[in-house]
């Protein structure tokens, strides 16, 4: 069986995983270990954990392998800039420098940061570079429960590639079909969401979370979606597409669009960082998801139809979309889909791994009896009592132990029957962006006020965002309208009708944020304004501490469901060591923290009323 390590690196949410053979044995952003958002140098403590964690050492790897081909990626710059001329000169002149630098003399840059975990021989080093979406691919379909699979992935762009068909057969991936740059489903929703004020590259799904508020009945809304489809995007009957380069700065300049004529067609100015949005906001959001929603599910068809599989695999940035994939499994068009948990470019480290193993390898892929090998996503650190103790004692902690932890998840299920917030820290960090339950902020999503308090006094971010709820996974079908598991919290389904509360007549004409605080259903904090809701199917199999957890919940409830969000405030990553952990529970307003078998109380612990102490500064997400 051949040690693998994969690598992300130098553009963003840089990431580290190994695997040994079939088995993924480690895998985890670098973001996590620095606390910088996105982080996208080199992976160092990533890559450090990685080696740590399998035991081995870089000598004994098979291959190190990096997540794209850099000198594709560079011919792509030089022609784009050359298309354009002399439009870009100037970032062109600002870009050189760098990229000479930092993606030309790639290898050099990994094996000296290598150099610097572990002492190899240089000359037997095997450096692999897979393409991107190749990579991306692998990351979705080799790890999926499918023998065979279609394979879709969009992003915004790899090397010159912004959407690629596969096919996955056994251990081989086959390209039959692929979008370039600069037509990109992911750089245009990057675009709009740069319009509405949010960062590219972060913010794309407040974009997703803003578009319900919308008004899709609405004279404004349609005229914007007439607007996109006649001026900025062709959309083709095989889900590619055409974009007006006429407005778009992505290619040449230094932002995503050219403002003065996005202006003249939408009726308001780009939206200033963290500026105020109103219902105009709301229904452009509305119109940029409509129009994606239609892209993924027509590429989704194509891929079917060239295909000819009942499974799809998905991995690319805009597989995160998971409002796009709830209706794509809605259509009934695939017997199943697996998405890749960590879809982004942090995932494409595992997936340059397991390309390498199957295809330059050529090794055997074992596929694990209907289940996927994410392994629930739980990859990353895991921190032992002594650990625990010792990051608590640095901070004069007061803390209790719980020697049965059934006992602990009974009185944690009693504090969040009882309104309570709670930081849930356990076993093995999660990879990829979702909280899934080990890296968590909890609430009792019957309370009418959580979504409000969580958001105002836990997150500290937009009253307009929305949180997802983690079910069991038997209990779904009481609460929801979907008949699959979402174990990684990337499919939407609707609330179940019998839940629901009657809406007045005048809703649609009240604001965004009257119709935000109207009670929706009998969960109300997980309860979209379209009756809509991010879900995570807990399982026991994976999960069984968050899964006890839930269980008590239930039995005092009656209700198996909990809100649940990750565990970080706006513009931190989420945490990943119990200091980490300490630390955000005591600059925010949640009640307890939880980690391992020990509970503490906010009002317990030294300096508690003193929150300015704990603050720190982040960046906006």
């Amino acid at each position: 069986m051949k040690k693998i390590l994969g690598i992300s690196a130098f553009y963003h949410d840089s990431a580290a995983a190994i695997i040994h053979g079939d088995e993924i044995l480690a895998a985890a952003q670098e973001e996590r270990f620095n606390r910088k958002k996105h982080y996208a140098g080199f992976p160092i403590d990533a890559v450090n954990f990685c080696l740590n964690e399998s035991g081995f050492t870089i000598d004994e790897l098979d291959a190190v392998v990096f997540y794209d081909k850099p000198l594709l990626k560079f011919e792509r710059l030089l022609e784009t800039y050359y298309a354009f001329a002399p439009k870009g000169f100037r970032q062109f002149r600002t870009a050189m420098p760098v990229w000479l630098d930092e993606k030309m003399l790639i290898k050099k840059k990994i094996i000296d940061n290598l150099s610097n975990i572990d002492k190899f021989d240089k000359k037997k080093i095997n450096l692999l570079f897979p393409e991107h979406h190749i990579a991306h691919a692998a990351s979705a379909f080799y790890p999926s429960p499918f023998n065979e699979s279609a394979i879709l992935t969009i992003d915004g762009v790899g090397e010159w590639a912004t959407t690629t068909i596969c096919k996955g057969q056994e251990n081989q991936i086959e390209l039959l079909k692929e979008m370039r740059f600069p037509h990109s489903v992911g750089l245009f929703y990057s675009a709009c969401t740069y319009y509405l004020g949010f960062r590219v590259n972060s913010g794309e799904y407040k974009l997703m979370g803003l578009a319900p508020y919308g008004k899709p009945n609405s004279g404004q809304t349609k005229k914007f979606i007439e607007i996109f489809k006649k001026n900025i995007i062709k959309i083709n009957a095989d889900g590619s597409i055409w974009l007006n380069q006429d407005y778009f700065s992505y290619a040449t300049g230094l932002k995503m669009v050219k403002e003065d004529k996005w202006e003249k067609l939408f009726g308001f100015s780009v939206v200033k960082p963290d500026g105020d949005v109103g219902q105009i906001h709301c229904n452009f959001a509305y119109a940029t998801q409509h129009i994606t929603e239609e892209i993924v599910l027509k590429m989704a068809a194509e891929a079917k139809r060239i295909t000819n599989s009942d499974y799809l695999c998905m991995a690319g940035g805009v597989a995160l979309n998971c409002v796009a994939n709830g209706k794509l499994l809605k259509t009934g068009m695939y017997k199943d889909i697996f998405i890749q948990p960590a879809a982004g470019d942090a995932g494409g480290a595992l997936g340059a791994a397991q390309i390498a193993n199957h295809v330059f390898f050529n090794q055997k892929r074992f596929v694990k009896n209907g289940n996927d090998k994410m392994q629930g996503a739980y990859l990353g650190p895991y921190f032992s009592e002594k650990e625990v103790l010792r990051d608590f004692r640095k901070h004069n902690a007061v803390f209790r132990k719980f020697e049965n932890f059934l006992e602990l998840c009974d009185a944690t299920a009693e504090k969040l029957a009882d309104g309570k917030v709670v930081g849930w820290f356990q076993g093995k960090m999660e990879f990829g962006p979702r909280a899934l339950g080990n890296r968590s902020i909890l609430g009792d999503a019957r309370n009418r006020e959580m979504q409000k308090k969580l958001n105002l006094k836990i997150k500290y971010r937009q009253g307009f965002r929305p949180f997802a709820p983690s079910v069991l996974v038997d209990d779904v079908n009481n609460f929801f309208e979907l008949d699959k598991p979402s174990p990684y919290m990337l499919l939407i389904a609707e609330v179940k009708e019998s839940r629901r509360k009657k809406l007045p007549k005048n809703y649609e004409d009240l604001s965004m944020w009257e119709r935000l605080y109207f009670e929706r259903s009998d969960i109300q904090s997980v309860t979209h304004l379209d009756f809509s809701a991010r879900v995570q199917t807990v399982h026991k199999e994976t999960n069984p501490k968050f899964f006890n957890l839930i269980n008590k919940f239930k039995e005092k409830t009656g209700y198996g469901i909990l809100v649940n969000t990750s565990f970080n405030v706006r513009g931190e990553p989420i945490v990943c060591t119990p200091e980490d952990a300490y630390k955000c529970f005591m600059r925010t307003e949640m009640d307890y923290l939880v980690v391992n078998d020990f509970i503490l109380v906010k009002e317990e612990q030294p300096d508690w009323e003193n929150r300015e102490k704990w603050m720190e500064s982040f960046k906006p997400d």
